[in-house]
Parts: C-alpha cells; structure tokens; sequence
C-alpha cells in the first residue's frame, strides 16, 4: 500500500493505492486537483469559475463546462434543493473568502435569492444578471473521481477528499462518526459523501452560521439533521445527494433515500443515528 497526503480544495486530501510503485500516477492524481482546483475555486479570481461569474458570459474548457452541467441537472434531480447559484447566498452568510480566512465573527449575516438562471448553449454558458455560480461541493466530488481514474490505472485506489471518497477495486473499510460511535461499511466500488453543519460553521452577530445554504431562502439551512451520509455509484452523485437529503429533513430524508435506494446515515441535531435505504 502506497500513500499521499496533500492540502486541494480547502480540505485535507488523501490518496491509497494497492501497488509497488505507484509514484507517477500518485503524482498525477494529486496534480489534477490542483488542475481542477485552478479552474473550479470561487476564490481564485483567474479561475475559469472566476470569470464567468465575473464577465457573465464564457466558453469554458470541457471541465467547468461539465460540471456546470451536472451541477444543473442535479438542480433538476433534487426538486432546487442541490442548486449552483448560491454563490451570493453564501458570501451574504458570511462565507467570502476560503474557509481558513474567514472571521470567526462579525456584522450580521443576510441573505441573497437563488435559483436563476443560467443557459448552456452549445459550449457557451450564459448567466442571468445577479447570478454566480459556487461548485464547491460538486467540484470536489469531480475532482475525486477524476482522480480516482487516475489512481487506478496503477492498481486498486482510494481518494479520500475531507470525507469525500471514491474506491476503484479492492474492499476498502470506512469508518463513518455517528451519534451512536462509529460504524464502518465495507466499500469495493462506488464513492461516500457527507454534507453536514458541524465542521464549516462561524458566527455573524453572535449566530451560527454554516455552509449549506437552502435555496429556497437563501440563508444557511435549517432541519433537524446535523449531517448526512450517502453512498452513491460516484462521488459527483454522493455528493448531490448528501446536499439533498440534508435540507429534506430526518424523516423526507429516509423516505427519500429508502425510494431511490441510496445507502444512507442520518445523523439528529438530538443525537440519533437513522439509517436508510437498505442500511440495517
């Protein structure tokens, strides 16, 4: 087993691969978050997500473009509740600048409308006036499994991205944190995601703000679940999904999950572990 361990996306990133030598295609797993990261980050001003939010309207390389476009098929999916346009929401909640940056406190947080629109039309995009778009989330659970193809090209992997992960061959056990300690599911394909308020949180005028934002209102979600874990077929749907079930609330969420058939952990704000669709 061969291991590397680096800082992409404001998180800390993991890579695992069952090989002897595996240097290059470790090195190159790690160089394409950093790729991804150049083109993807709302906090680079030279992005390519950068200038389109800033220009409103741009013919992207393939990836953004890509993931623009699964970012608006996934607001489709998700009824609105996984949506790429909160970019002002969460600036307004106080989250301008990478997470490391921001002041534990501060002047009041306010809100901003979500849900406009933007048109992809051919391989330009097109924003309407007011919109930026954020893929934080989204770009990292791309990142991951572009990273993961990488990775297998030498052998059986795993990437771990802040919690996000995506296997390629062998059995892999993860350990998930529940209310009620921890659990672990033994993964041989596919990929995990959580979404969850307990780890991005700051204060604006003495009240707790997170990264979640609830594009129905445009201000950082309220439900009674304090984090959410799925398992998906990738890390791009993991992700949307744990987005999603986490502003559906405890019991939509498993209701949810247990239709699509989407493995999930629920984790209360009162300290109770649900598990959903096919957990036992």
């Amino acid at each position: 087993m061969i291991a590397r361990r680096f800082r992409a996306m404001g998180t800390d990133v993991e890579l695992f691969v069952e090989a002897d030598d595996a240097e290059r295609a470790l090195e190159a797993a790690e160089n394409e978050f950093h790729r991804l990261e150049a083109l993807l980050s709302r906090f680079r001003p030279d992005s390519e997500l950068s200038r389109l939010n800033d220009e409103r309207t741009l013919e992207p390389g393939p990836d953004l473009l890509e993931v623009v476009e699964l970012a608006l098929l996934a607001r489709v999916r998700t009824g609105g509740r996984f949506d790429p346009t909160v970019h002002d929401a969460l600036v307004a909640a106080g989250y301008d600048r990478s997470f490391e940056l921001v002041p534990a406190d501060g002047p009041a947080a306010g809100s901003a409308p979500c849900g406009g629109g933007v048109l992809v039309d051919g391989r330009r995009i097109e924003l309407e006036p007011d919109v930026r778009l954020d893929l934080g989330g989204i770009g990292k659970g791309f990142a991951v499994e572009r990273a993961a193809v990488v990775l297998a090209a030498a052998g059986p992997c795993l990437v771990n991205a802040g919690g996000d992960l995506a296997v390629r061959g062998g059995s892999w056990p993860v350990g998930l944190e529940t209310a009620d300690g921890q659990i672990t599911l033994e993964l041989d394909r596919g990929a995990i995601a959580t979404s969850g308020r307990d780890r991005r949180r700051w204060r604006r005028n003495g009240h707790e703000q997170h990264h979640l934002i609830d594009p129905r209102k445009g201000t950082p979600a309220e439900t009674d679940l304090l984090r959410v874990t799925v398992v998906a077929s990738d890390a791009v749907e993991a992700e949307v999904w744990a987005k999603a079930l986490f502003l559906a609330g405890e019991d939509a969420a498993a209701a949810e999950a247990d239709e699509l058939g989407l493995p999930a952990v629920l984790v209360t704000v009162d300290e109770r572990t649900r598990l959903a669709g096919g957990l036992r």
